[in-house]
């Protein structure tokens, strides 16, 4: 087989050829090493290739399926994980100069189970430094390049591994979401991105920004990538005080559940106002979609979103300063200028901002509680704009100058604040050709029905069959 064709195929499609031996986990390594070889200078979506370490694992891989040793749809695919995983042996960086040289001892406890399935290490990949932004163009290590348009951000912070997924550099991926940054860049890349609950994977092992705003998640080119990485990186680590021990369901068992007697949220007054309108059109197509599928669109006003949004706001900044408060103290000059902004503007933030913004967020979540009690799911647009250029800090919304910050997080935040597990799957492309995505938001826990949801709605729409022409 081919090495585009190879690196082009969803999990769904390339698993059941490494089963059954038609093709071979070192045939995959290579292909997708000769496509990094190709394109990753003109992206810069690896930090670090992990070439030699890849192809010995793809010949022990390769000998443990043929006698009859497969461990499930991970066995053997290329895995890129985002650079502040910690990873033995194998520089974490976390895109910053400080880090440049870190090579920890051990793997994330998520590493360790993506490899305990089988998973193949390619790389480590790049980001917003130390993921506190939304554009990924501002690195060490220099930006990522969106690729369906290369003057474009990928969006951020996991904007190396969005590029990476969509570009065939790797079939699937992991990200961190503290304010959207596994799903902005899975919207803008035309990928499919999920921030599972709060405390479903373990965070021990990655270089944190806020403690209680981070989620490891994974990226992939299709829902049913996602649904595979998410069982497999899933479950209780008592190392990390977050993780919840709840069960881990088998998460590809029920993808084709389907959407009919779904009750989806739309509150209109949030959803379809303030963004661009290419966005808006996109998003109300998708819901059509939906309807078509059997679901029902009910309308609903999601309570204290405003507040939600400056309550985690104040939240990161000043769980991200404390964090970084050595540094930043002994180091200020080794960050990229707007993330040392960012951390600077946290010393600012009081003891009665940041006690007001937790009970903002106890607040926010309840109201969604209850408001589940009514609706299965809720449906966003998952950004505001489409990519904006790298290095632009305004856009127009409404005839408006706007920061590129706020409709890119416009519906990613509050659901940080409250846990809740949400999806970003493409819903359409603008007239640039650039991706749009449509967010999908659950109960705690119920990331299945948001995978369902997600699966239906993918498998009728069929954007992801799309490619950037690189």
């Amino acid at each position: 087989m081919a090495d585009l064709e190879l690196c082009t195929l969803t999990l769904e499609e390339l698993a059941p050829l490494l089963r059954d031996g038609q093709v071979s986990p070192v045939e995959v390594i290579q292909s997708y090493l000769v496509r990094i070889d190709t394109l990753n200078e003109a992206l810069n979506a690896y930090i670090t290739v992990t070439r030699d370490q890849a192809l010995a694992d793809a010949r022990r891989y390769e000998e443990e399926i043929l006698r009859g040793d497969y461990r499930g749809p991970l066995h053997g695919v290329p895995v890129a994980l985002k650079d502040l995983y910690d990873t033995a042996g194998v520089r974490t960086t976390a895109a910053s100069k400080i880090y440049a040289q870190r090579v920890p001892q051990e793997d994330a406890t998520s590493v360790a189970r993506l490899r305990a399935a089988g998973a193949v290490l390619i790389g480590k990949t790049n980001l917003h430094e130390f993921a506190y932004g939304v554009t990924a163009d501002s690195s060490f290590f220099g930006p990522t390049r969106n690729p369906w348009d290369p003057e474009r951000v990928a969006g951020g912070s996991s904007g190396g591994s969005g590029a990476a997924v969509a570009a065939g550099l790797c079939a699937v991926a992991t990200g961190s979401d503290t304010g959207g940054s596994i799903r902005i860049p899975a919207a803008l890349c035309g990928t499919v991105g999920l921030k599972p609950t709060y405390g479903r994977i373990s965070g021990h092992g990655l270089l944190p920004l806020s403690w209680t705003l981070d989620h490891p998640g994974p990226m992939a080119r299709s829902v049913y990538g996602a649904a595979v990485m998410l069982s497999a990186m899933a479950g209780y680590d008592p190392r990390d005080p977050a993780s919840v021990d709840v069960p881990v369901p088998d998460y590809t068992a029920g993808l084709r559940h389907g959407v009919a007697g779904l009750r989806i949220g739309l509150d209109p007054q949030w959803a379809l106002s303030g963004i661009h309108e290419d966005v808006r059109a996109a998003f109300q197509g998708a819901l059509a979609v939906l309807e078509d599928l059997g679901a029902e669109i009910v309308e609903v006003s999601v309570p204290r979103v405003v507040e939600g949004m400056e309550a985690a706001l104040t939240i990161l900044m000043a769980e991200a300063t404390a964090i970084h408060e050595k540094f930043l103290r002994s180091r200020p000059d080794d960050y990229q200028p707007d993330v040392r902004a960012r951390l600077e503007k946290g010393l600012a933030i009081r003891g009665i901002d940041y006690g007001r913004a937790r009970r903002t967020g106890e607040l926010l979540r309840r109201d969604l509680a209850a408001l589940f009690q009514r609706v299965d799911l809720l449906a966003t647009p998952m950004c505001g704009i489409i990519a904006p250029k790298i290095g632009q800090r305004e856009v127009i919304i409404d005839g408006e100058a706007v920061p590129v910050m706020a409709p890119l997080t416009r519906y990613t935040r509050v659901f940080n604040l409250t846990g809740l597990p949400a999806i970003s799957v493409p819903c359409a492309f603008s007239p640039e050709g650039l991706p749009i995505g449509l967010q999908l938001v659950g109960r705690a826990w119920d990331e299945a029905t948001v995978l369902w949801a997600a699966y239906a709605y993918e498998t009728a729409a069929e954007w992801t069959q799309r490619r950037p022409s690189l």
